[in-house]
């Protein structure tokens, strides 16, 4: 019944100022999907704003907006601007000519557009159908809820409390957040049975209480794929970064039963990243969320598998197989394996962070943690791209954002793009040849111990928030005694593998290792856990890209 009353209430809005155009395509959508959806049209970009705010006031749901792009007052990318407002959620497609291709694709950065449609579009079956499924789709599985169902109660200065919304924020389950100092939080542990002592509660979609769930449990209880269907893959891609997510799209695109396995949330590090403005196509920028979030959805739609909160553990040889180990004790096999597991941020290594970690002190941009800086004083560690992001979307809302780098400058680290930026935003401060000594606090920060590299000179200063970004270390730890690694932990390939360029001593095969081909035949890199890898996000989607070519090769000579 509840999935009934959803339905009715669930709008697909299209506008058109030409009357027997508006017509055709209410007519076709009802056809379709009127048993399912409301269709309402409008003939003009007011009158479809009006029609928005009064479903807005009734609480509907509108699932997709189709805008004509050449109305009179208000064209289709004007009114999807000001729709964005309303329905954030909903997805948004440009109805446009042959002659307007160019004015669609600027649209896409400017209201984040899902799709364009060239008029016309009969037959409905081929042109427009296929893809309003594909968003209908989108939608139903994203936060489109005015109420997200599943609940997290916790402690606001909770390091667990913090790493399970962490989790849920990146991997895109919808959740509404309560202290349990609030009432309504208190009410929530209450009706769960739980005392308050161990948190964070998670109350799941279907009323499941879990009490200080684990990656894998929650994963399973939100509805997070987590078990493989099979035995046996064509390919099997460890680490869901940009480098992870390019190979599964190029892999399952061109035929390959292809399985990504990601010990966390998709999109590695770029996924936290709040704003990256030199990725490809993006000429306004694109946040590391929305690039995951079209990338993970492009995967799945060509076949590939996602699997989340599995940790790979081994790799094995066993004939012509690559048997993949979990963390459980099972595992699954593939002709190949693309190693694309990337690296985390280096841990700093002051007295006092140890302990106050998830507590005030946060690795990476904690999308969590971004709101509840409003009006205060931030620090961030670090000078490379991550960290400049950091600040200019920390500096939006917080009263003063302080950049404590080690070197002389951010020259040497950071693009020009981000310190012109930096150096234009008033609340903005840049500390060169300053480093922490140590975090204070009784069980959150409140005060940082920062000295002077050249003078050793000491200061005090009160803190609550510290982002620290200082560097990368590779996760594959797991793979000694396997792959061979440098002295820093990253993979070699390729021509990489030994320090003359040939194959290395226990290479069986008649040709050399491939490019991106580590000492294990079949095995391959990519992205930012490759030895001399470039670390941007074009170049690891593209290694992606190139490491499946090279699979396909691989199994051609098998």
């Amino acid at each position: 019944m509840a999935q009934a009353a959803d339905a009715a209430r669930t709008v697909i809005l299209t506008v058109d100022d030409d009357p027997g155009v508006s017509r055709a395509i209410a007519r076709d959508l009802r056809r379709r999907y009127g048993a399912e959806y409301r269709i309402v049209r409008a003939e003009s970009g007011d009158s479809a704003m009006e029609a928005l705010r009064e479903l807005k006031l009734r609480g509907d749901l509108v699932a997709v907006i189709l805008a004509d792009y050449r109305m009179p007052q208000m064209n289709g990318i004007e009114f999807l601007e000001q729709a964005l407002q309303v329905y954030p959620g909903a997805r948004r497609v440009l109805l446009t000519a042959y002659a307007d291709t160019n004015a669609a694709i600027d649209a896409i950065n400017v209201v984040d557009l899902d799709h364009y449609l060239l008029k016309p579009w009969d037959p409905p079956e081929e042109k427009l159908y296929p893809v309003l499924d594909d968003l209908l789709t989108a939608w139903r599985t994203s936060d489109y809820r005015p109420v997200p169902a599943t609940k997290v109660v916790g402690h606001r200065w909770s390091a667990r409390s913090s790493d399970v919304r962490e989790f849920l924020a990146r991997n895109q389950v919808p959740y509404r957040w309560y202290s349990s100092d609030e009432p309504e939080g208190q009410r929530l542990l209450e009706a769960a049975g739980a005392d308050g002592q161990r948190l964070p509660l998670v109350i799941t979609p279907e009323g499941t209480a879990l009490i200080e769930p684990e990656a894998p449990e929650l994963a399973a209880h939100v509805g997070l794929a987590t078990t493989p269907t099979a035995e046996f893959y064509d390919l099997v891609v460890i680490g869901g970064g940009p480098a992870g997510l390019g190979s599964a799209v190029y892999g399952a695109s061109e035929g390959l039963r292809t399985v990504l396995v990601e010990r966390s949330a998709t999109g590695g590090q770029a996924g936290q990243s709040s704003r990256i403005e030199n990725y490809l196509g993006f000429p306004d920028g694109v946040s590391g969320a929305q690039l995951t979030d079209r990338a993970r959805r492009q995967a799945g739609r060509f076949g590939a598998e996602i699997l989340t909160a599995r940790e790979v553990t081994g790799l094995e040889v066993n004939g012509a197989a690559r048997v993949v180990h979990f963390s459980d004790g099972s595992a699954i096999a593939a002709h190949s394996v693309i190693l694309a597991t990337g690296v985390s941020y280096r841990q700093l290594h002051a007295p006092g962070c140890d302990q106050l970690t998830g507590c005030g002190v946060y690795y990476g941009s904690s999308l969590t943690e971004a709101t509840s800086c409003q009006g205060q004083d931030v620090y961030i560690v670090g000078g490379a791209n991550s960290a400049g992001q950091a600040a200019m979307y920390l500096a939006r809302g917080a009263k003063s954002v302080t950049l404590l780098v080690r070197g002389e400058s951010l020259a040497a680290s950071m693009s020009y793009y981000l310190i012109q930026q930096i150096q234009e935003m008033p609340n903005i401060t840049v500390r060169t040849r300053t480093v922490v000594e140590a975090a204070h606090g009784d069980g959150h920060l409140e005060q940082l111990t920062l000295r002077d590299v050249d003078s050793g000179a000491t200061e005090l200063v009160d803190a609550q928030w510290m982002f620290v970004f200082i560097g990368a270390a590779p996760l594959t730890d797991w793979l000694d005694g396997t792959v061979l690694r440098d002295q820093h932990g990253f993979i070699l390939a390729g021509p990489d593998l030994t320090p003359d360029g040939r194959p290395p001593a226990e290479w069986e095969l008649d040709r050399p290792p491939y490019h991106l081909e580590t000492n294990i035949p079949g095995v391959f890199v990519a992205g930012d856990a490759r030895a001399q890898s470039a670390k941007r996000v074009a170049s690891a989607v593209g290694e992606g890209a190139m490491a499946v070519m090279l699979v396909h090769r691989y199994l051609e000579q098998s």
